[in-house]
């Protein structure tokens, strides 16, 4: 991905991160492969959660066409871009930005389409217009023009369709949460009040496959292994591994092994994408003992199993640490290497030539050369570094250099490309619109140097413009 040019010289921000805590969580092809409810074609949240995205967000979506570049007259005649009159009208409404985008491209094609007419701008949310009207009746003049069409449409939706869903149960159409209704000879029953408001606003059952069609290669991308997501609803956080997402339950654990400020903020709805994983209940190095009294480290993703008593008060570790656990708990983790007498650094530390200045993580004999403070910093929120010999370090047999924990954001200064890790491989973010899309932050961008980078073996780009494969769903550009 290449930065635009206002933000090569960006000024950070650091905004104080805050966890919040409860039980259980922390903090709780072609299109036409997709599989479609038409009794659900989208959550609540989707068409109620005014503050889903940003207005860069926004504005990097709309630039995908023509409406990123174009000033219109506001429904009160000030000159406002399209991004603002969205904005402001989803503010108002207390309506998701996005639901609106999606109406905007479903009735005109307008968020894509680099060289829109004049029609489609006049009726950008085919507000007003039914099949079989007249675009020049004089009744709905009112309505015409792109600003107009946005306010109006969202005005309809907030106080005629959600104010009679709430108050009596069903729109002026008879459409409501659990009762059956027929659209093109087929029945639907919606389940929710964005899918009953969908149905009233458009009677159709193609254009609302459509709406969700249109909603899924937008939004419904799917995150590299690694990446922290939290939900903005509840504050529990999540990691994203292998396709699952797994709730991270304690203080504890979170802050033994992530970063706070690779967390993600997203609603409820992009959370459903991934079946829940096992839980992350325990912090790294935590000391768990089995029912049968075998005793594990453990480290990352394994627990490691102790031999002897003798390997485990050799290496240091106190009985009082241990924590009693059930085989439930155990299965969270897969079965690493034992432990015995002649285990060296269990845990992994940190060693510095004395001489050079080189620094290692040496963990069960091997020696892994760090190539930079920032895979050094990113790794360890509070590196201790001990200093050794030549000769010292020379017991260890090298292993492979340490890398960045998968999903890191990384680029070389002074260089406009930015990658991902994932996997230890790094993935090009293929432009800003996708950067965005994706719920990345510029402050979490760490920047090092190219060695770095180049360490890490280069795989398929992040790009909401290509097919995945794994889904059979093309993903637009953004």
């Amino acid at each position: 991905m290449k930065l635009p040019g206002v933000l090569k010289n960006l000024i950070f921000i650091f905004i104080t991160f805050s966890l919040v805590f409860s039980q259980g969580i922390l903090a709780s092809s072609e299109e036409s492969e997709i599989t479609i409810d038409i009794d659900s074609l989208a959550e609540d949240d989707q068409m109620l959660d005014t503050f889903a995205t940003t207005k860069p967000e926004l504005n990097a979506l709309l630039s995908r066409g023509a409406l990123g570049k174009l000033v219109f007259e506001d429904v009160n005649g000030l000159k406002k871009n399209s991004v603002d009159i969205i904005w402001e009208t989803a503010q108002k409404f207390s309506l998701n930005p996005r639901f609106i985008t999606v109406l905007l491209q479903r009735e005109q094609s307008l968020v894509e389409d680099r060289n829109p007419t004049t029609d489609q701008l006049d009726w950008a949310m085919g507000y007003a217009v039914c099949d079989s009207c007249s675009k020049s009746d004089p009744q709905i003049q009112k309505y015409k023009g792109f600003a107009n069409q946005i306010y109006f449409a969202a005005k309809r939706i907030r106080e005629s369709y959600l104010s009679d869903l709430e108050e009596r149960g069903f729109t002026e159409s008879g459409v409501g949460p659990g009762i059956e209704a027929w659209f093109d000879g087929v029945k639907v029953v919606p389940q929710n009040l964005a899918t009953s408001v969908l149905y009233t606003y458009t009677p159709h059952l193609n254009g609302n496959q459509n709406f969700a069609r249109i909603w899924d290669r937008w939004f419904n991308y799917r995150h590299v292994n690694g990446t922290l997501l939290q939900d903005k609803t509840t504050g529990g956080i999540w990691l994203v591994q292998n396709g699952l997402r797994r709730p991270i339950t304690s203080r504890a654990a979170f802050f033994s092994r992530f970063n706070s400020n690779s967390v993600i903020q997203v609603g409820p709805s992009t959370l459903e994408l991934y079946k829940k994983g096992t839980p992350i209940r325990f912090p790294n190095y935590s000391l768990l003992r089995s029912p049968r009294g075998t005793v594990y480290l453990i480290v990352n993703d394994k627990r490691r199993g102790f031999t002897s008593q003798e390997a485990f008060r050799a290496l240091g570790f106190s009985t009082d640490e241990i924590i009693d656990v059930t085989f439930e708990d155990l299965e969270a983790y897969s079965e690493g290497e034992p432990i015995d007498t002649k285990t060296i650094y269990p845990k992994g530390t940190l060693l510095q030539n004395n001489k050079t200045g080189g620094v290692f993580f040496v963990q069960n004999g091997k020696k892994r050369p760090i190539f930079s403070k920032e895979i050094l910093k990113t790794n360890f929120l509070s590196p201790s570094l001990t200093l050794v010999s030549e000769t010292d370090l020379d017991a260890y047999e090298t292993a492979e250099p340490l890398l960045f924990p998968d999903g890191t954001l990384v680029a070389k200064k002074e260089s406009p490309e930015i990658f991902v890790i994932s996997d230890g491989q790094r993935k090009h973010i293929s432009d800003e619109a996708t950067f965005v899309s994706m719920g990345w932050k510029w402050n979490q961008i760490v920047w090092t140097n190219e060695r770095s980078i180049l360490l890490h073996p280069l795989s398929e780009s992040v790009d909401t413009t290509l097919e995945n494969n794994n889904q059979g769903v093309r993903i637009a550009e953004l």
